[in-house]
């Protein structure tokens, strides 16, 4: 489907909010005035603008420990999320989720999730759901290349493909398991191995958003003409550590350096959309220095948020049926 200017402004500004949303918090981490461990997404914002700007709102998506970047993509409000980053009483999740377990149900975000791989049995439960609604609703799971490895990520293939579930796979490959490098910790090939399963795999640049885009778009038009599941595989990289004080010494020297300057996914955006003469790189600006606007005025009201108090301790442990 080719995209209005309208879309492509969209997938822009969602990208740059992911960008500077990690950057900053790559700023701000070190002050000590966030708790918990932080997984920045920057580098991957193409894969995860790419999936969600071809879901409807009925769609579900669950997401990973490195999950800021999904959430912004599905639409969750950067003010709430940075507030729960910080823990205060006004986040997503009323301070008490944190980096790596932001999650909003209106938005269709099923959750970020520390243990890695376990989103991928949540997202089949999610499309069963759609499935019995019939109303032609997907479930996508974000997973790396790291928890590829997992078995929950294999029982979830094979169960989502018995039940011929509406299903996404969003396999995202971006080189390190932690610090394992996917050329030594996988021992086949991601796309022949959900093959092996009997998904279909479109593969994309996951530096280039119109190609994450695309992939998408082939793979969501198979599942919901009622085939089944299906997969995307996008390989790109991400700039910072696994984790917040990652010293990241697993890594090739200039390596983070050289992908910044030869493959990033918001250059190749930009050279894209102006070199067609469908923005001015002045318009592109514009854009930016809102998105800026937005995360330095989310940053200073999360510092000055409310803490939450002992009262709601124990209130939204279990749901009440």
């Amino acid at each position: 489907m080719q995209q209005s200017p309208d879309q492509i402004r969209q997938a822009y500004r969602q990208m740059r909010l992911i960008r500077e949303f990690e950057e900053r918090l790559h700023v701000e981490n070190p002050k000590g005035e966030i708790a918990g461990f932080t997984h920045l997404y920057s580098g991957q914002e193409a894969i995860a603008v790419g999936v969600c700007e071809n879901l409807r709102e009925s769609d579900f998506i669950i997401s990973t420990h490195r999950g800021h970047g999904h959430a912004l993509a599905r639409g969750c409000d950067p003010r709430g999320m940075m507030h729960e980053i910080y823990g205060r009483a006004d986040g997503l999740c009323k301070g008490r989720g944190g980096s790596m377990h932001i999650a909003d149900l209106t938005k269709g975000m099923l959750g970020a999730n520390g243990i890695v791989g376990a989103g991928q049995p949540i997202a089949v439960g999610a499309a069963l759901a759609c499935k019995a609604r019939g109303d032609g609703s997907v479930a996508v799971s974000f997973t790396g290349d790291g928890a590829s490895n997992q078995g929950t990520v294999f029982e979830a293939m094979n169960m989502a493909v018995v039940l011929k579930l509406p299903k996404l796979f969003a396999l995202e490959n971006n080189g390190y398991s932690e610090h394992t490098g996917a050329s030594y910790g996988i021992g086949s090939d991601l796309k022949t191995r959900t093959e092996g399963f009997g998904i279909p795999v479109w593969e994309a640049d996951g530096f280039d958003y119109f190609s994450v885009y695309e992939a998408t778009e082939k793979a969501l038009d198979y599942i919901r003409a009622g085939n089944g599941p299906a997969a995307i595989l996008a390989t790109a990289t991400r700039y910072f550590g696994h984790f917040e004080g990652d010293p990241q010494a697993y890594r090739a020297k200039d390596e983070v350096k050289t992908f910044r300057e030869t493959v990033d996914a918001m250059k190749t955006i930009r050279e894209k959309v102006t070199g067609a003469g469908i923005f001015t790189a002045e318009e592109l600006d514009e854009i930016d220095a809102e998105v800026l606007a937005l995360i330095d005025s989310s940053v200073d009201s999360a510092r000055n948020g409310p803490v939450p108090g002992e009262d709601i301790l124990m209130s939204d442990v279990y749901i009440d049926y």
